[in-house]
This record gives structure tokens, C-alpha cells and sequence, in this order.
């Protein structure tokens, strides 16, 4: 039995890592994603903030393919990001919600 690893070409790059020297710049542009909500507060480092910062970072990939996608461009390069906390007091919930501003490639 033998096992195929297909392996994902890499499209979006963050902060000192660089796309291919040969891509070409097509803009800079913006993109925000939020977390999934948790119970409760998020203390800084707490097992909520880890949780919901995976799940910023997946959602954040996610969303940035499909900008590519739409722009028509091959990579994205982050180069800034600002979180922070959203809570819904009314709900009892917290999330993350962050901003991403990067460059687009082909």
C-alpha cells in the first residue's frame, strides 16, 4: 500500500516571510475576520483566547484565499493585523475580531 502526500501550494505569507521574488504587485488591500464567540470573557493567554485565536488564524486564511481568488491574484502578504476583543454582554459571549491589511500578488 503506498500513501500520496499532495501537497498545497502556499498562497498566503505573513509579516517577514516573502512570496516568490518573481510575483508581481497588484494592490494593497484589507480584510477582517472574527472568531468563533465562547462563554464568557477572554483573558489574554487563557484557554478561550487560544481557541478563538486558532480560530481567527483558520478563518483569516480562509477568507484571504478567497480575496485572492476574487482579485485574480496568486499570493497575499500580510504585513499588519490588529486584533482585539468583542464581547456581547447581553449574550454572555466573547470573540475575536481582527483586522488584516496586505499586499496582493500575481
Amino acid at each position: 500500500m503506498s500513501t500520496t502526500v499532495v501537497a498545497t501550494p502556499r498562497v498566503v505569507y505573513w509579516h517577514r516571510d516573502l512570496p516568490p521574488v518573481d510575483a508581481e504587485s497588484m494592490g494593497q488591500h484589507t480584510v477582517e475576520a472574527t472568531s468563533l464567540r465562547v462563554p464568557g470573557a477572554i483573558g489574554h493567554r487563557d484557554e478561550h483566547w487560544t481557541r478563538c485565536q486558532r480560530d481567527l488564524m483558520a478563518q483569516t486564511d480562509h477568507r484571504l484565499g478567497e480575496e485572492i481568488v476574487r482579485l485574480g491574484g496568486r499570493y497575499a502578504h500580510v504585513y499588519k493585523e490588529a486584533v482585539d476583543t468583542r464581547h456581547d454582554d447581553a449574550r454572555g459571549e466573547a470573540w475575536l475580531h481582527g483586522i488584516f491589511e496586505y499586499t496582493l500578488y500575481r
